[in-house]
Parts: structure tokens; sequence; C-alpha cells
């Protein structure tokens, strides 16, 4: 079996350096061609109008949501949209003042800085950042001690664009400027079907609609992972077939790739059984269930944890991580017996 780790797993959510230029083949430019999402479009699209109709730059928007949803690619739209360039950064990159100062300094009229990740800022670095929300302007400390001063530079009006996974981490005052905020939902699989085909047609591969249907039930209601399985899909349709996609040949590639029915792969079920065997089905704490699967916290919570509670497979309890009943059926087990 074909088993990965971390980033590197086929069912992550995180996109990895290679995929970028893939990706940007794949994102659709205007917001009628994106699909899903369906209330956070509507919402956008009368808020994009009526700042055109006015001939005012947008305000500054926060998405947030698990990774792989389309926060990026509705960034890029935004954009496009609202006929200006995008800058692309994120909170750990910037990690000095003079490193926003260039950012900010070097935008146009109308144009959208998008900062990923927008929960990890430094704290000096927001303080620096809400003039510019809210004045369009960088004020700058020149010199040192008493003698100091600071220079205040107008900055053109521009729209900032903030994607987090991890809204609680956002600070209050950083979150409060922000003019609209939308929530990214998990998609249904008719969606993640049609994003399949879309994305097909594109890379210009031939596609069974009941192979892009199956491909959708397995890959955890998110775009990104549906396109990945679908490049390596493809790929072993080119060499073990004639490169035509049918549900036959998606079965076995995803045998081959060890993802299950639900999208579980050998790292999720790895955790199930750790829980299950070691901890006689929990609860435990993190800390220690990272001990037991040599996989950091972080991780856990952030990567493996989500799609596991959404599918009901384990509870957050005060005392720790618990598997439900619902896991055990999965891995066909036995649920123990409470006394």
């Amino acid at each position: 079996m074909i088993t990965e780790h971390n980033d590197e797993r086929i069912v992550a959510s995180h996109e990895t350096p290679a995929e970028k230029e893939i990706e940007n083949t794949l994102r659709p430019k205007k917001i009628q061609d994106y699909i899903g999402q369906e209330k956070v479009k509507t919402n956008l699209s009368i808020f994009i109008e009526a700042a055109k109709k006015r001939n005012e730059s947008l305000e500054h928007i926060l998405l947030y949501g698990n990774p792989g949803l389309g926060k990026t690619t509705l960034a890029h739209i935004i954009a496009n949209e609202m006929g200006g360039s995008i800058r692309v950064t994120s909170g750990p990159a910037i990690e000095k003042s003079g490193d926003l100062a260039a950012i900010l300094t070097n935008l146009k009229q109308g144009d959208v800085l998008f900062i990923d990740e927008i929960h990890r800022l430094n704290k000096n670095i927001e303080e620096i950042l809400y003039p510019a929300m809210e004045d369009y302007a960088l004020d700058i400390i020149i010199g040192k001690g008493p003698s100091a001063r600071t220079l205040r530079l107008d900055l053109p009006r521009f729209t900032l664009i903030g994607a987090t996974t991890k809204m609680s981490s956002l600070s209050s005052p950083l979150r409060d400027r922000f003019g609209a905020t939308f929530q990214l939902d998990f998609y249904t699989d008719n969606e993640l079907a049609h994003i399949i085909r879309r994305s097909a047609i594109i890379l210009n591969t031939q596609l069974d609609e009941d192979a892009s249907l199956l491909i959708a039930t397995r890959c955890r209601k998110t775009p990104r992972i549906a396109n990945r399985l679908l490049k390596r899909i493809r790929d072993y349709a080119l060499v073990k077939s004639d490169g035509i996609i049918t549900s036959d040949i998606t079965k076995d590639a995803l045998a081959l790739m060890d993802i299950d029915e639900l999208g579980l792969d050998a790292t999720d079920r790895k955790i199930l059984m750790s829980i299950i065997s070691t901890f006689k089905g929990g609860p435990v704490g993190l800390g220690t269930l990272a001990a037991a699967t040599a996989e950091e916290e972080e991780t856990i919570e952030d990567v493996y944890e989500p799609y596991l509670l959404q599918l009901g497979f384990l509870e957050r309890t005060p005392k720790g991580r618990k598997v439900t009943a619902l896991a055990y059926q999965h891995l066909n087990l036995t649920p123990p017996t409470l006394i």
C-alpha cells in the first residue's frame, strides 16, 4: 500500500509547493465559475457589485474555514472581479515591520493584499496593520530614543483579505477591523463531482460520471483533495489502462493508495486504532496520543482530527479524545460494553 506522512499524505488538506502551479490552472477566475459555497458567493456578488457601482475599493474581508476549501481561490476571484492586482503572502512570512511596509507601499489603488494564515501574524506587525486598514496610512518611526519621531505615509485604498483556519486564534482588535466575514463550509458530494468533472476537462482527461461521484465520496469533502486524487488516478489510468478514468480504475487506484470508502487513510486509522487498542477507546489526552502515534500534537489537532470529528468518529471530552461507536463500526470492531 502507498502511505504518506503529514503534509505529504494524499488526503492532506494543506497545499504542497509542487501543487501550486497546477492549482492555479484549475482555479476558476470568475465568481460564477466557482462551484459551491452558494451563500458566500451570493453575498460576495452583492458586496462586489455595490463597491463597483460606488467606484470604491472593497471593504476588508476575512475568510475562515478548514484548509483546501477555496479561501485562496476566492481571494483571486475577488481581485479579478474588482479589476485589481493581488499580492499574496502569509502571516509567518511577515517577520519584520519592514516586510509589511514594503508590501503596503507597493500596492496600487484597488489592489488586494491576501494574507493567508493571518492568525499567525506577529502582534507587533498587527499594530502596524491597524492604521493601514482603518486610515490607509502607514506610521513609520524614524530614529531612536528621545529624538525618535513618527512619520505617517498615506497608502492607496486597498482591500485586505485575510484567511484563517483558526478563527478563535485571531485577536479581537484585528477581527473587528474587517468589514465582512465569511465562513467556508465543507462541500457536498454533488458539488465535488462537478468540480472533479471541470478539473478533468481542464486536464484533458476522460472521466466517467460514476468515477467522478466515487472520487467525490473519498475526498473528505474538500476540493483540494478531490483534485489531488483526480491527478493520481489519472496517472494510474494512463499506466494501467487506456487513460480513461472509469469507476473500476478509480476503485483500484484508491485501494492502492490505501484510501477507504470514507476517505480515511492509514494514518487516520492508526490514530483511531491507537486510542482503541492502547487506551481502550479513550479518553486520552492529546499529548499522550501524540507520543503514542509519533505525531506532533499540532498535527493531530489541525490535520487529522477535523475530519474524524466531522465524521463523528472522535469526541473531544474534558478528559481527552474518545473514539465513538461509529468508528468501531467503520473499523469492523465491537465497541466495549459499558458497565
